[in-house]
């Protein structure tokens, strides 16, 4: 994987001169494409298979950067995702083949032929865009657990938000000016969006929601966030969540089994603390009739008598879990967790291929926040290294 420099230039929207040969609005067959910032801030846009992806963004007056649009360049170069796209034409110093084999593309000669989701190596600010606001409705409350509250919200204009599965959301705690990160429960299609929250003593998102809400209430949040979501799922894929970390696992799986096209394996491993804490398990048991090859188990790491206790590295086959290095693996846990897994695989011989992870922190803001986002990491190295076997 490259490492990209942060010194590009961002194209302004008030020199038009490069846009007007050639840029038409098209009829023909449209597909969304996701521009996922580094900041974290994800957009979508139309895309019609006669446009390039550029057009298309400086249509939407999305500032992607790029300082010709004849593929002379490189200065717009981004990684493909997910997605299937014409590159057009380049010169070698824009983009070599390697690259492109490699998923690379020029969004100034790209044209889409499936939906696509683009890493954009720039910020939303200096793309001059950024998350959008919400406004929604109450429509469930209350504890699934003495540890973990669920929400679940009716969207005004539910047609604008977009999102990727796994990522997040800052909603505004009402009757306050705070806000809170949160990861969608529910997959992009699903018409009322869903959470699950942390009990946190004293928080002040938790006290709303012990307290004061109910249902009719009224709320605002922006997003969507974070550049933890599903890839196209073309290796076996692992699932690992731990206590409330489950809301994206539960997005991504719901994506998952709503993909005709899914052909790999697809394994869960979820960690609590006690069997209290434990919730959505007869969701999650669904999935072995809508994903072809799905199975889970759970793990308890302070309960004697469960049929899997200790931490949930303890649990992983080599084969089953890991496909022997193929597989890619999704995590997201408190941060003690995260950085165990993270020690394990480094230690394994044959870690994920993939390694995207999000690490959320209660203690992180005073009081509340259950849920922060952080950049997946790919562990591709595959060197034979002795280490200690680390637990969650």
């Amino acid at each position: 994987m490259c490492t990209w420099s942060n010194s590009q230039t961002a194209f302004d929207f008030s020199d038009t001169r490069i846009f007007k040969e050639g840029m038409k609005m098209s009829t023909k067959t449209e597909h969304k494409i996701a521009l996922a910032f580094e900041d974290g801030i994800t957009k979508f846009i139309p895309c019609a298979e006669d446009q390039t992806v550029a057009d298309a963004a400086y249509q939407s007056k999305i500032n992607i950067p790029f300082d010709c649009r004849d593929g002379a360049c490189g200065t717009c170069k981004a990684f493909c995702e997910s997605g299937d796209f014409d590159e057009g034409e380049f010169v070698d110093d824009a983009m070599t083949q390697d690259e492109l084999d490699n998923g690379f593309c020029l969004p100034c000669q790209s044209k889409p032929r499936s939906d696509m989701v683009l890493q954009i190596r720039t910020t939303s600010v200096l793309a001059k865009t950024g998350p959008e606001t919400f406004s929604a409705e109450v429509t469930k409350v209350g504890a699934l657990s003495d540890t973990v509250f669920e929400l679940e919200l009716e969207v005004e204009d539910r047609e604008r938000l977009n999102f990727l599965p796994g990522q997040y959301v800052n909603i505004t705690v009402p009757g306050s000016t705070e806000t809170r990160s949160y990861s969608f429960a529910t997959g992009p299609e699903v018409e009322k969006i869903g959470f699950l929250i942390k009990n946190t003593p004293d928080g002040l998102m938790t006290n709303w929601l012990k307290d004061v809400a109910k249902v009719g209430d009224k709320l605002e949040f922006e997003g969507p966030m974070g550049s933890f979501f599903l890839r196209e799922p073309l290796q076996p894929v692992l699932l690992l969540a731990g206590g409330t970390g489950l809301a994206p696992v539960m997005s991504i799986m719901e994506s998952l089994a709503n993909d005709e096209l899914l052909d790999v394996p697809v394994r869960l491993i979820y960690g609590a603390n006690t069997s209290e804490d434990l919730v959505r398990l007869e969701e999650i048991a669904a999935y072995k009739d809508r994903i072809e090859d799905f199975d889970f188990f759970t793990v308890l790491s302070q309960e004697e008598g469960h049929e899997r206790c200790g931490f949930v590295t303890d649990h992983m086959d080599p084969t089953e879990h890991l496909a022997d290095g193929e597989a890619d693996s999704y995590l997201c846990g408190p941060p003690p967790m995260v950085e165990a897994v993270r020690k394990y695989f480094d230690s394994h011989d044959t870690p994920p291929l993939n390694f995207y992870y999000e690490k959320f922190n209660a203690n992180q803001q005073p009081g509340a926040a259950e849920a922060q986002a952080e950049t997946g990491e790919q562990v591709a190295e595959k060197a034979e290294r002795v280490a200690e076997k680390v637990g969650v």
